[in-house]
């Protein structure tokens, strides 16, 4: 992302018309965060361990992980990744991905956000931080196939990997990042960087989710052997859109940090592409978050990024309305 992008943080409304031009010709990757989570859910509403209406946020849920397990620090009942590393040690490892299971394993709704996604006719790379799996299953509720490629977190032995679900297959094969040989020419690919928790995978569970799952993700991810090459190579040749995402997260500031740092880097040999990689000076990134704090909106202007102070429904909701108007001829020249 280069440096000489001008953020415009009171901008009442995004972009529609660019983001739908480049959305629809397969050269923009969605970036899913926390706020794609919560379609649906009322304002007020508040999670608790029975609830199976809506996900809870990473601070419900880790102040209910607080209170299984007697977390000592009152002060940070709400830091997810240090409260999992308690319970994980009170605990264990399977003690804690079976706890999970019981909040992510419910039927929960998908949002407009998985819809839109899963409608459209281009295959793209779709990048979800979530441990959940409504992207997934808006693709099998339309039908459509999909690719899966998630990070493996309970095996030592596959650490070193990523898992490939082809489209149908019972089970995934194992490939190291910089020999993974996927692409999205026809099909879309889900790739779950932080891992995931599903019924249907039960055998492959786990999620990036402790201080010491972070630290291991984010080192691998410094060394460049933990994001396959060929997603790499299409990062570099698309814009980004994040969405749900807020920036107050170190993880999620250090992961942005590494994929910029990898992007600036001279293009390894087996990276060659017959696209062109997009010019730094003219790639464009766009941000969608509900009531970004002031320090977030610094955070995203020094990543380069224009950030616009929306729902996640809402933004759907005018790229909907955008490629509706196209649909039926009626797109204007200016919009």
């Amino acid at each position: 992302m280069p440096e000489n992008v001008i953020l415009r943080t009171r901008m009442p409304e995004a972009p529609y018309g660019i983001i739908w031009r480049y959305l629809r010709a397969g050269q923009v990757i969605p970036f899913l965060g926390a706020g794609c989570s919560f379609s649906g859910r009322p304002p007020d509403a508040e999670w608790d361990r029975g609830s199976t209406a809506f996900l809870p946020s990473g601070k419900e849920l880790a102040r209910w992980l607080a209170d299984e397990s007697q977390f000592p620090d009152q002060t940070d009942r709400e830091n997810l990744a240090k409260v999992s590393s308690y319970y994980q040690e009170s605990d264990s490892r399977e003690g804690l991905v079976t706890l999970l299971g019981e909040v992510f394993e419910h039927d929960y709704p998908v949002g407009p956000i998985h819809e839109f996604l899963a409608e459209l006719d281009v295959p793209l790379l779709i990048v979800t931080t979530n441990y959940d799996n409504l992207i997934e299953k808006a693709f099998q509720n339309k039908k459509k196939p999909y690719h899966l490629v998630v990070h493996p977190t309970e095996d030592p032995a596959l650490a070193a990997s990523v898992l490939w679900f082809k489209p149908g297959a019972a089970g995934p094969e194992a490939f190291a990042p910089n020999k993974l040989t996927l692409s999205p020419t026809d099909t879309t690919i889900i790739y779950k960087m932080h891992g995931g928790i599903d019924e249907a995978r039960k055998p492959w569970n786990g999620c990036v989710i402790t201080e010491e799952d972070y630290v291991d993700f984010l080192s691998r991810m410094t060394g460049q052997s933990a994001i396959p090459a060929r997603f790499m190579m299409h990062f570099r040749e698309c814009r980004f859109l994040f969405l749900g995402y807020g920036l107050t997260d170190w993880n999620l500031r250090v992961m942005l940090k590494n994929i910029q740092n990898v992007m600036a880097s001279p293009k390894p040999a087996e990276e060659q592409s017959p696209a062109s990689p997009i010019r730094e000076e003219d790639r464009k990134a766009w941000a969608i978050q509900y009531r970004p704090l002031d320090l977030e909106k610094v955070l995203w202007q020094k990543r380069n990024v224009n950030i616009y102070d929306m729902k996640v429904d809402d933004f759907v909701k005018g790229l909907s309305q955008r490629r509706e108007r196209e649909l039926h001829g009626t797109a204007s020249a200016g919009s």
